[in-house]
């Protein structure tokens, strides 16, 4: 073989080894490759069918209640009180169930402290009706937080949890619970527009993530914006609503102390995290289970059953609340842990498990 040939098969040889080379290092480029997730469409689903379906409900459900009240002051009689007490509960419902996503408008617009502000002092209550002031819609809504919203129509249709007697509601009391619905009807609806389409329309806002976003930059800050939002109500359950009354044994300090509602109260706000989680309210869609399950199936199916845990222990409490955290103590801790358990995997695992992973 001359030398000619010889140099012409030493160059072929060293190039089709450069070309291996490099087509293996391209290989091993792409297996370490982090998977990018695309959470566009939960978080599509989390804005219209969880955060805006939920809303809807909650604005027709006041609608409702108004509708009730006004009845009520028309023609007070038994029937009609009981209807009202029943509709306020049912308002409840979406209500408590929301504030498993409490930013956003909700937060922004100043629209929970006025909804929802509890404990309630009955005292300041009785002052309002007590003056001789006019207790119209635009005085209602100068009020402090704590004489208006939920539990000052709450004290006003229950009172102790016994059932009233319509005939001992005073006029003034029913000048006083229409004003207060209608502000709180004012504030669902202003509530269900801020995320509605045809309003300023905020679920885009979370929907968009990431696209020219000034509020949600990333998809992954979207989507840990809803993961606080679980934490910080199972860290209100557990260390707050339950936690304070039964540390106390202060039955002041229970919420929804006068229509006895609380245990409801407390397992819808552990529904809302399920909700979020599944991304389901009244239709299903894509939660965030399908991106957990993605990465740990393990770490998905032990959440959800922590989460329904919590719901049944809660339920287990005997009612009234109120008389359980002296009676029934060891049902009530039971509760306080299981909602913990779901606090401290959200915290610890999930997410964390959103920090470092890829989105669009």
């Amino acid at each position: 073989m001359n030398f000619f040939k010889i140099w012409t098969l030493f160059c072929c040889l060293t190039l089709a080894s450069a070309f291996v080379v490099g087509c293996g290092g391209d290989d091993d480029n792409d297996d370490d490759q982090v998977e990018v997730y695309d959470a566009a469409t939960m978080l599509d689903d989390f804005a219209n069918i969880v955060v805006l379906a939920t809303y809807t409900e909650l604005d027709m459900k006041a609608g409702e209640l108004l509708d009730s009240v006004k009845a009520l002051a028309e023609d007070t009689t038994q029937t009609n009180l009981e209807k009202a007490q029943q509709a306020w509960k049912a308002t409840r419902t979406p209500w408590e169930q929301s504030e498993s996503f409490l930013f956003g408008p909700v937060d922004t617009q100043g629209l929970d402290p006025a909804l929802d502000s509890w404990p309630v002092d009955h005292v300041n209550l009785q002052s309002v009706l007590d003056s001789n002031d006019d207790l119209t819609v635009e005085y209602i809504s100068g009020l402090e937080d704590t004489q208006k919203g939920f539990h000052t129509i709450e004290f006003l249709l229950f009172r102790d949890g016994d059932q009233r007697k319509a005939s001992d509601i005073t006029d003034r009391e029913l000048e006083y619970l229409v004003s207060s619905t209608i502000n709180l009807k004012s504030s669902t609806s202003q509530l269900k527009m801020a995320w509605a389409p045809e309003g300023e329309n905020f679920s885009n806002t979370v929907a968009s993530a990431g696209n020219g976003n000034t509020v949600y930059p990333s998809q992954s800050s979207a989507v840990q914006e809803m993961v606080n939002g679980m934490i910080t109500i199972a860290d209100e359950v557990a260390n707050g609503k339950i936690s304070d009354p039964y540390n106390e044994e202060d039955t002041t300090l229970v919420e929804s102390q006068f229509s006895f509602n609380s245990i409801s109260d407390f397992q819808d706000n552990i529904r809302g995290i399920q909700n979020v989680y599944i991304g389901k309210y009244m239709n299903d869609g894509q939660g965030l289970n399908e991106f957990v399950n993605s990465n740990d199936a393990d770490l998905d199916s032990r959440f959800q059953s922590e989460v329904q845990k919590a719901i049944d222990t809660i339920g287990a409490i005997p009612d009234p609340f109120r008389d359980s955290i002296t009676t029934n103590r060891s049902s009530v801790q039971t509760a306080i842990d299981a909602v913990s358990t779901v606090q401290l995997t959200l915290e610890q695992d999930i997410l964390p498990l959103v920090q470092e992973s890829d989105f669009n």
